[in-house]
């Protein structure tokens, strides 16, 4: 079901992770982001906006993660965008005969077998200088950053104060660093300060995964954030209820002991700046 969140804006939450897809209500259609994770949650979606009358017009992928490059054909062939170095991954990614095979070791048991693949990362890239989407509707701010993806995107919709995250600012997940990075904690601090310049023009923040947040809920999270990763940095144990034992995921304290561990080896083996 969608769910109004700001004027012009929407957002339908997967039973994944609480994975949120986002519409942009624009002119002659929608902008959707980050589309949805099932057949059956997209072709609801699709359903959706049918009944609205706002067939999608644009799409676009914050980052070339499995979950965040799907589609589906009831969306039609509007053209589906994200960084160049979102479409570069997932051009990488394709190239391979075995790709598919490679997407499915990291596909969740419980909802494999309803995941579509066929239109999986199909992603044009946008040119490297693009500060906005190119659609017809409310101007879309690009502010692409390194953390935790490369060409990682979160999206401004400026008239009505809405930041689509991606996989960042969540309330029930962690940050999750890119390890392969040459400087994942500065990467992902960096970010992090990219979206404390523009704090105060964001009212609602929407997460990839997780809850919805007001203006109140913007530093908030970028505070909880930034003492997560300097704690992974400085080797300390965060204070970190997502983590803990009161967390809504109860494997999140293995992601985290893995991080720690990886950050900790490439510390040791001189691999990390």
């Amino acid at each position: 079901m969608l769910e109004h969140v700001a004027e012009g804006v929407l957002v339908r939450q997967s039973e994944f992770i609480q994975s949120n897809s986002v519409v942009v209500q624009g002119r002659a259609g929608v902008l959707l982001i980050d589309p949805g994770i099932t057949s059956d949650e997209m072709a609801g979606l699709a359903n959706d906006l049918w009944e609205l009358g706002q067939p999608v017009v644009a799409g676009f992928s914050t980052h070339p993660d499995w979950d965040h490059v799907l589609w589906h054909a009831n969306f039609g062939d509007a053209p589906r965008y994200g960084t160049a170095r979102c479409a570069a991954s997932m051009r990488d990614l394709l190239s391979n005969a075995d790709w598919q095979a490679r997407v499915a070791e990291v596909l969740p048991p419980e909802f494999a077998e309803d995941i579509p693949m066929d239109l999986l990362g199909l992603i044009t890239g946008l040119p490297t200088e693009a500060a906005q989407i190119p659609w017809e509707g409310p101007k879309v701010r690009i502010i692409e950053h390194q953390a935790h993806a490369p060409g990682h995107a979160a999206l401004l919709i400026e008239e009505c104060g809405v930041l689509a995250a991606g996989d960042m600012l969540s309330d029930i997940l962690m940050p999750f660093l890119d390890l392969e990075a040459a400087n994942p904690i500065e990467d992902y601090l960096g970010a992090l300060q990219l979206f404390e310049s523009v704090a105060d023009d964001i009212d609602v923040v929407i997460p990839g995964h997780g809850s919805v947040g007001g203006v109140d809920h913007v530093r908030a999270r970028i505070t909880q954030d930034r003492a997560y990763v300097q704690a992974l940095r400085d080797g300390g144990a965060p204070d970190d209820a997502r983590v803990g034992p009161s967390g809504v995921l109860d494997w999140l304290p293995d992601v985290h002991e893995w991080q720690r561990q990886q950050l900790a080896q490439k510390k040791h083996d001189g691999t990390v700046g």
